[in-house]
């Protein structure tokens, strides 16, 4: 129980009352004296009105998987079983690791009826949590008394990846407008090996696509349309190592890495490929490739709770693992964040793996190096300062271009850019037959 402002404001006015009984006793102080009894008394039944009252009910159906760094409704819906309205301030028991939005809620529940609130919470932290009851005040009939009661159950939830892109590219791919979300996918009509489906004749086909039978029992003419092999593997290695511990904003590189995987295992599950995961760096976790939608949901159980460890990136090492596990020739994806100083050790990984398979190695750079460039260089520090990050950008050009020498395809891009980046690098190697 605590006061309300109600019962503050009488407070007041009995002490605003007390300075004319202190100036004129004889005809001031038996009326504050009535006064602060009246109130005291109104404050005493109102205070043991309050704690006869039963708590409301409050249910909610929150979703059982948020998504790291982004907004997300929650909804509750209070009940109230008592014969008169209450009038209540709720604030909802959100984990500690999430932002909240719109709480708490003031809301007017009448008798026997319910209302239906909305906030919203940004979790900033992958892996397990539980809302737990919600802290509710309850104002007394009167309106003196706030009282305290907990409503509700808790509610675990599971905060997995923003999957946010592969849900955009999976509205965008519906209606054919991929190009918005910056994916090309440039694969040209009757293109492939692998027989897809019969459609109409249209404009640019050549002749021989059509299928003459379909186009005499029809009597229009039919085109054979074909498409890329759909019998391949995409095995993505995620480092797990200290830099991935590096931040941009709220979200670390780890998790740009999550939703870059996230969105590529959608395109290429939904191409026909087999997608599956290995980790290395920090904790193990392996997924086998596998071409069903539950390779999406395999991938998400295995990294949900992963965070980057405190160890240096073995290169090699990963590679010996990925040889052991994957025999069949594969599109191999490493997402990592590359320095200059990697090249020795990156070089004999990447060598080892191309012997079998063709690599993708995807790197972040950080956002904080071009940010330092685009400011204005007025002293000397500026100039230095500069330079020094024009030379290390030079050098981590080189180390790319010796990348690609090697039969490897580098992208090198930032956290943000990565998720369409990273889809598109794969289209282009699909398309090109190297996959």
């Amino acid at each position: 129980m605590k006061p309300a402002r109600n019962l503050l404001l009488l407070l007041g006015a009995w002490l605003i009352v007390a300075v004319p009984g202190s100036l004129w006793p004889e005809v001031w102080l038996p009326a504050w004296k009535v006064l602060g009894l009246a109130i005291g008394g109104i404050a005493i039944l109102d205070g043991i009105l309050a704690l006869r009252l039963a708590c409301p009910a409050l249910e909610r159906p929150v979703a059982q998987v948020l998504p790291v760094g982004a907004w997300s409704p929650v909804e509750l819906r209070i009940s109230n079983p008592g014969a008169i309205g209450r009038r209540l301030a709720v604030f909802d028991g959100v984990p500690g690791s999430m932002d909240s939005r719109h709480l708490p809620w003031e809301v007017a529940v009448g008798a026997g009826g319910f209302a239906e609130l909305t906030y919203q919470v940004r979790p900033n932290q992958r892996g397990p949590f539980t809302f737990a009851r919600a802290s509710m005040l309850m104002a007394s009939p009167l309106g003196l008394w706030w009282r305290h009661r907990r409503a509700g159950a808790p509610s675990p939830v599971k905060v997995f990846p923003n999957f946010a892109p592969v849900k955009h590219f999976a509205e965008l791919a519906r209606g054919h407008r991929l190009a918005q979300m910056g994916i090309h996918k440039r694969r040209l009509r009757g293109e492939g090996s692998e027989f897809h489906q019969l459609r109409d004749f249209r404009e640019g086909d050549s002749l021989r696509q059509l299928d003459w039978k379909a186009t005499a029992r029809l009597k229009r003419l039919i085109s054979r349309d074909y498409q890329e092999e759909r019998d391949q593997q995409v095995v993505c290695l995620v480092d797990c190592g200290r830099r991935m511990r590096a931040r941009d904003g709220r979200l670390s590189h780890f998790d740009h890495i999550l939703t870059g995987l996230l969105l590529l295992t959608f395109v290429a599950l939904r191409e026909g490929d087999a997608v599956g995961l290995l980790t290395f760096g920090g904790p193990e976790r392996y997924v086998p490739p596998r071409k069903t939608q539950g390779a999406l949901d395999g991938i998400l159980d295995a990294l949900y709770d992963v965070e980057p460890s405190l160890q240096p990136t073995d290169y090699v090492k990963a590679a010996q693992a990925t040889l052991t596990r994957i025999r069949k020739r594969s599109l191999i994806v490493v997402i990592t964040n590359l320095r200059d100083e990697d090249d020795e050790t990156l070089g004999p990984a990447l060598r080892l793996l191309a012997r079998r398979h063709k690599v993708i190695l995807a790197s972040m750079r950080e956002p904080d190096l071009d940010k330092a460039l685009q400011a204005p260089v007025v002293t000397f520090q500026e100039a230095l300062r500069a330079g020094a990050i024009h030379a290390y950008l030079d050098l981590r050009r080189r180390v790319f271009d010796g990348l690609t020498t090697r039969g490897c395809a580098p992208l090198d891009v930032l956290p943000q850019q990565l998720p369409v980046a990273l889809a598109n690098r794969y289209l282009a190697e699909k398309r090109a037959g190297t996959g």
